[in-house]
């Protein structure tokens, strides 16, 4: 979806990604890169006694892991320009196979040869619930 050129773009124009199941080997790299070792992710034990009854992936790893779900053009994309309502609305747990939805909310020209691309995303699992929410900025070329 961002592969095109600023000019390119439609508010309303939707894209879906391919899917990608979360894995107790991603939770347990994130801790170890991220630092974050919460227990809700890491012990099971502690995980049964909550809310979830399971361990969850972390927010910022079913985001990031959502990063690498988007198609991004290299020529096109100069940027990533910043996140905006963010919001972890329901649990991701270990198995569960999350894709994009995304949709252009907004574009606003720069005026210097690029313009900012604003599209709303919600990250789903199989269920169809929703687990990630917000708006992505991407500073993209004109021409």
């Amino acid at each position: 979806m961002l592969g095109k050129t600023f000019d390119q773009y439609e508010i309303g124009e939707k894209w879906k990604s391919r899917g990608r199941t979360i894995t107790e080997s991603d939770i347990v790299n994130f801790a170890v890169v991220s630092g974050d070792y919460f227990p809700l992710h890491k012990d099971a034990e502690y995980a049964k006694n909550t809310r979830f009854k399971q361990r969850i992936a972390h927010g910022m790893l079913v985001l990031s892991v959502g990063t690498g779900l988007l198609e991004m053009g290299t020529d096109e994309i100069i940027a990533f320009y910043g996140i905006d309502n963010l919001r972890f609305v329901n649990p991701t747990f270990i198995g569960d196979t999350i894709h994009l939805e995304l949709e252009v909310t907004d574009l606003q020209d720069k005026g210097n040869g690029t313009g900012v691309v604003t599209v709303g995303q919600r990250i789903q699992k199989q269920t169809g619930e929703t687990v990630v929410s917000c708006q992505l900025k991407f500073l993209v070329n004109k021409v």
